[in-house]
């Protein structure tokens, strides 16, 4: 029989338990890889190689646009049009990528391309970045989602150089139309025109491939792979209420807009001009940023509209952020069985766990709570110009939280403080707001005894 001293050795464990210790755990790996790129890349677009006019860019201006791009935002305190070189745009898209597919995907693929082993540890990782109940498949996840994602990215950037090329020459009409193609699958908001798509205003052909790149993007690579390819299977409950709740948010909110806006922000334009603008107008809010009707002449109205549909942002698992749209679907769900009187969550004849949708509400209220704190400590640190009220600060806000990329004018005005705000609120809206918590909060121990106090009733209503 062999002997073992390091068994019953005390000091042999205590080590074994200080490696443990000192072990990242997924959440933690996929904060720090994310914040080392946004790092990485804002040193290199600090460089005079990065800028236009071949002078350095402050840093804290460099690390913001770096931070908007890596959480895929669009928020940019310099005219990216006009401020960047062709490297420090090229840069930019490279880190718009990175960001919309994920640091993890391209680890995995620089995996598979040398031929190594991927580790368990990895597989981890990349289960939590891609929000997946287990690591089992988790490969094939990642290259579908590389090839999905670049088919649709080189779909639109062939749509649209029909029109840049004719418009801008071969070399720069091709060059807009790949720019353009992954900002908008990446949900980022970055355009070279300056002026996002107000230009563009009247052509329902680039509005249109633009919205189709951004809900593609929006719609998260789980659903893809549930309803593509096109069967009569059923779907999964996630699918289907990614759809539902998708669906209701792009109609509802084209039909609100064009109902409060015909006369403010939409006037002067034709009946069609004004249908496709308010489509856009819908589609955009959901965390892409771009714009084709200037949102200083939108309505009030309108702009409450915009604020909701930036706070709900996209759906999980995809290049948006924001609440997402399954958290505001298990909302309304489990409200609507507590009118109904009964006590399980349900939908499509299926039954949702209690604990998804308290995660849901905990999620709702977490959220809420960041962006009234981040509100109150900008109109501290921020000036509000006349004409405007608390909304000019809100709105960017939740622009910054949605990973939208909108503003009311703020952004490039904003004070060193309101800057590093803005940018934590993006990070925190693409890495996740839970994921951000649980990379923070130590985990309690499993053996520890559980208590359960007697039950008391408390008021509500």
């Amino acid at each position: 029989m062999s002997f073992h001293p390091e068994r019953n050795d005390p000091d042999s464990e205590m080590l074994k338990r200080k490696k443990v210790g000192f072990a990242f755990k997924p959440v933690q790996i996929l904060t720090i890889g994310f914040l080392m790129i946004i790092f990485f890349g804002g040193t290199l677009l600090s460089l005079p190689i990065s800028s236009a006019n071949g002078t350095s860019t402050p840093f804290i201006d460099a690390v913001f646009t770096a931070t908007s791009a890596v959480c895929v935002t669009g928020l940019t305190t310099v005219n990216t049009a006009a401020h960047w070189s062709l490297f420090g745009k090229t840069l930019i898209m490279m880190l718009i990528e990175v960001g919309g597919l994920g640091f993890m995907s391209l680890t995995v693929l620089a995996f598979l391309v040398s031929r190594k082993k991927i580790n368990m540890r990895t597989r981890m990782v990349m289960q939590e970045a891609m929000n997946a109940d287990s690591s089992s498949g988790i490969l094939k996840r990642v290259i579908y989602m590389v090839k999905f994602s670049l088919f649709f990215q080189f779909a639109g950037a062939v749509l649209m150089m029909f029109t840049f090329i004719p418009q801008y020459g071969v070399g720069k009409g091709i060059y807009y139309g790949i720019f353009h193609a992954v900002s908008a699958f990446c949900n980022a908001g970055f355009d070279l025109f300056g002026d996002s798509l107000v230009p563009y205003q009247q052509n329902p052909f680039i509005l249109m491939v633009i919205s189709a790149l951004i809900i593609s993007g929006g719609l998260g690579f789980i659903v893809w792979m549930d309803i593509y390819p096109f069967s009569k299977k059923r779907k999964s409950l996630h699918t289907a209420l990614v759809l539902r709740v998708t669906a209701v948010l792009l109609i509802g909110g084209a039909i609100i807009f064009f109902l409060t806006d015909m006369n403010e922000g939409l006037k002067g334009m034709s009946f069609s001009d004004k249908l496709f603008n308010s489509i856009f107008a819908a589609v955009t809010p959901r965390t892409a940023g771009f714009y084709s009707v200037d949102y200083t002449t939108v309505s009030v109205a309108g702009i409450v509209l915009t604020m909701v549909l930036m706070f709900i942002g996209g759906s999980p698992g995809s290049t948006a952020g924001g609440l997402k749209t399954t958290t505001l679907g298990l909302m309304v769900l489990k409200i609507r069985c507590i009118f109904k009187g009964r006590k399980d969550t349900e939908f499509h004849e299926r039954r949702v766990s209690n604990e998804v949708v308290e995660r849901a509400f905990a999620l709702f209220f977490l959220a809420a709570g960041l962006v009234i704190v981040s509100t109150m400590v900008l109109s501290i640190t921020e000036k509000i110009p006349e004409g405007f009220g608390i909304e000019y600060l809100l709105f960017e806000v939740i622009s910054a939280f949605g990973t939208v990329g909108s503003t009311l004018g703020l952004t490039p005005h904003m004070t060193v403080l309101g800057k590093i705000l803005c940018a934590v609120l993006m990070f925190i809206g693409r890495v996740g707001t839970f994921t951000i918590f649980f990379a923070l909060i130590k985990k309690g121990d499993k053996d520890s005894v559980k208590l359960r106090y007697p039950q008391e009733n408390i008021m509500t209503g």
